[in-house]
């Protein structure tokens, strides 16, 4: 079983998202028995809440589905994950105060999958912007994750 971890900071914006689209994405090439799929935000803002109202709005326009509930990511998910998506520079950077050289091997930058990122790996926040920033947040979610899932098929 492949094991992917998508962070951001709150955990209810772009990570759950992530999530959303990759559990739709596995199940559209009939993978999801062979995938875990997480989220998790580096801050503890927002333990415990549903995905923002806006993002899973956007997401359900798109035919996907956001369930996930709020979680703060913790050490243990190094040792849970066979790889953790940092969805911005800074959230990479506060996954690297948790881990040791050795766990950081598992991280890596979801844009880095993004053939349109042209060297700007973040995913942008779009909790303080408008209804655009949502769509242009999945756009860039459903690019990244076709590409990871056939870098996770080859790899594994």
């Amino acid at each position: 079983m492949k094991k992917v971890l998508f962070v951001c900071l709150g955990n209810i914006c772009r990570s759950p998202a992530a999530e959303g689209v990759m559990q739709k994405k596995i199940r559209e090439r009939s993978l999801d028995e062979q995938y875990k799929i997480d989220s998790a935000g580096t801050s503890s803002f927002h333990i415990g809440e549903p995905p923002d109202p806006r993002m899973a709005y956007a997401a359900d326009q798109r035919e996907i589905a956001l369930e996930s509930r709020a979680r703060q990511f913790i050490y243990d998910d190094f040792k849970d994950f066979d790889l953790i998506l940092a969805m911005d520079e800074e959230n990479f950077e506060d996954i690297s105060l948790k881990g040791s050289t050795k766990d950081m091997e598992k991280v890596r930058l979801l844009r880095e999958f993004d053939p349109e990122a042209n060297g700007n790996l973040s995913v942008p926040d779009p909790y303080y912007g408008g209804a655009q920033g949502f769509d242009d947040v999945l756009d860039m979610l459903e690019r990244s994750v076709e590409n990871l899932i056939d870098f996770l098929e080859r790899q594994y």
